[in-house]
This record gives C-alpha cells, structure tokens and sequence, in this order.
C-alpha cells in the first residue's frame, strides 16, 4: 500500500520553538563573548545538539532577563510562522483530532490486472443481472492497475433501478473485495449534506461528517461510499439564505479536480477526497439536477429474474454453509411465489437466508 498526504496543510512544527532558541541564545553569546573565540570551536549541528556546549567555560552566562527576552522573541517568530497554517486556527481538540493525520493515509492498491479480472468474475457471478455496473467497474479498476495509480478508485457510479435489486450490496462487495472501508448513506433518513459533509462552525450542532470521520478512523484514502436514493436527498435553508442540499455538497467531490482540494465545511481545511469511489443509487434519475447527471450519466439496471434470485441463493447458501434441503426450499418458494404472479426482490432472498442460517444454527432442543 502507498502513503500519501491527504491533508493540504502543514502540521506546526514541534521542533521549531527549541532550534530557534538555540540559534538566537548562540547568537547572543557571539555578541557577548567575541565571535573570534567561538568561530576557533569546531560547528556543532543547532538541531542535533540540544544543550549547545551549555558548560563551556568560554562562554559568558546570560542574565534572566536576556533568557526572558530571547523567549519572548522566539515566541513572536513561531507565532508568525504558525499562522500560515490553518490549523492553528482550530480549537485544540479538533487539532488533536486531525493529528493522526500528520503522516498521511493509505491507499489500497491492486496487484494486477488479473486481480480486477477476479473483482470483477465475482461481481458478475453473485449478481449478473447488474452487468451494465459490473462492467464499468471493471473497465474501471483495469484502467487504474494499467495508469500504475498509487490507489485503485472507481469513477463515480450512479446506479438507477427499482429498489430491493442489489445496488447497495454491490457497492458492499465491492468494498469487501477490495479491501477498503464502505460506508452506506441514506440519503432519506440524512439531513440535507450535513450528515455525510459536516457542517459549518456557524450551526448549533456543528460537526464533522461521516465521511471525514471514516478516514480519521480507517486511515484509508479510498474507501468506497454508497449513497441510497440519492434524488430523495433533503436540504436545509437558513435564515441567511443559504441553501445545503446533499446534491450540491456532492458535486465537488465527484470531480477529480476539485475533490484534490476539497475544503471541509467543518474543519475549514483542503483535503485530497479524489480517491474515494462514490457509487449513487436512485430510483427515478429524472428527478435529479443536470449537474449532478453531467458527472454520472446514469445506468439502468433491470429487475432480477427468478432464476437470477435463485442463483444468488444458490451462491451465498453455499457461502455461509447451509444445507442443500435448506438452499432447495429457498429455491422453491421462489418457484411457488412467481407462479402466484409475484417475483421477490432480492432483500426477501435476503432475509430468507438469514432466516434459514438462523434455524440452522439453533442449539438442538432436549
């Protein structure tokens, strides 16, 4: 895996205070004691010697008050310097917060191209009816190994369909398959941006988003985050005017260009988002604002057929172990239901196995 920095703001450094310090307490000994006799000693580096020949008998003794006027004028410069980073600027908490940052993030790379190959072999083999996605995650994934990119990232997803047809289980796959944290958003149940981007110091209930949040925990730059029926997203308008909508907060970090450098309403800092793979998933895209279809043209994915559900709980009834009669009777009630003129979606797959695992897995009654 590859390290990068993600934060686009120097960290103060801690080293600064004592080296200038040391340089102005020697500078003031020259004056006293006469350059001559210093220059005749050998030069000691000022940031490997922290005491700086301290008991030299040639070096004349400063009185507290030159002490006390070398440590006000060391403070002025550090001062000075501090203030080009805007982390001074953060409370001490929120610093310390942002501290693990200091030496940058991981990007999870693949190996190869034969690595996507198998990606995306077990996307397709789990859920085919998703072809259209599968296949552009692939070329996707290719497409980074063959550019030598220090992370593998998809470009932005935006998945369009009935609900219950496995987009949000794709983008979990995906992720597991990877190897990089997901995090899953309802965008129904968030209020407007502030859940996923933070919110700005000016808000009672100010606070950092999730997808801050993931990094600062995981310490991975290119995780992979789903957002759910995207065009159901609120908004929130102020008493100023302002409007924050989680379409709007969006654009920004599904451009490449701009997510190299995107500042953090909370934090107030840029920070280098390009790597995250954004998966959408909607409904009904028409509702959508052009701007945000400018960036992901949607795909249609189409409802699974039975045998399609019927492959899938063939696959993961195997996968956690079930028994032949059990994946068998799942099979045959979805049989049973498409005769009655009723497909299930594949969440009802789901908690049929879930379902079956649990009746397996019961202690024996005695």
């Amino acid at each position: 895996m590859t390290r990068i920095q993600i934060l686009n703001a120097a960290f103060p450094d801690p080293t600064l205070k004592p080296r200038i310090e040391r340089r102005l307490t020697r500078f003031l000994r020259r004056l006293l004691v006469g350059k001559k006799k210093l220059d005749a000693q050998p030069e000691v580096d000022d940031a490997a010697n922290d005491d700086l020949e301290e008991d030299a008998p040639n070096k004349a003794d400063l009185s507290w008050s030159q002490r006390q006027c070398i440590v006000r004028r060391t403070d002025r410069i550090v001062s000075c310097a501090n203030r080009k980073s805007p982390l001074t600027r953060l409370k001490p908490e929120d610093r310390k917060r942002l501290e693990v940052l200091r030496h940058g993030v991981e990007l999870v790379a693949l190996p190869s191209q034969h690595r996507a190959d198998e990606i995306a072999a077990a996307l397709h083999a789990e859920m085919p009816w998703l072809a259209p996605a599968t296949n552009r995650i692939w070329h996707d994934l290719l497409q980074s190994v063959q550019r030598g990119e220090p992370g593998c990232h998809v470009m932005p997803l935006l998945l369009d369909g009935a609900p219950g047809i496995g987009k949000s289980y794709l983008a979990r796959l995906l992720a597991d398959l990877i190897g990089v944290p997901g995090l899953t958003l309802e965008a129904t149940v968030e209020n407007a941006s502030f859940g996923l981007v933070g919110s700005q110091r000016g808000w009672g209930n100010a606070a950092p988003g999730r997808m801050i949040n993931l990094i600062l925990a995981e310490l991975v730059g290119n995780p992979v985050i789903f957002v759910d029926e995207i065009e159901k997203a609120g908004r929130a308008d102020s008493t100023k005017g302002q409007c924050f909508s989680l379409t709007d907060a969006l654009l920004p970090l599904l451009e490449p260009t701009s997510a190299a450098n995107w500042s953090c309403p909370y934090y107030e800092i840029g920070l280098d988002m390009r790597w995250i793979s954004w998966i959408l998933a909607s409904n009904d895209w028409r509702s959508l604002p052009p701007p945000l279809l400018s960036r992901c043209p949607p795909i249609r994915l189409e409802r699974p057929t039975v045998q399609h559900l019927k492959g899938f709980a063939r696959h993961q009834g195997a996968r956690r172990g079930l028994s032949e009669a059990s994946i068998e009777a799942i099979c045959e009630a979805l049989d049973r239901a498409a005769t009655r003129g009723h497909v299930p979606d594949m969440r009802s797959v789901i908690r049929m196995l879930d379902r079956a695992e649990r009746m397996e897995r019961r202690p024996p009654l005695h």
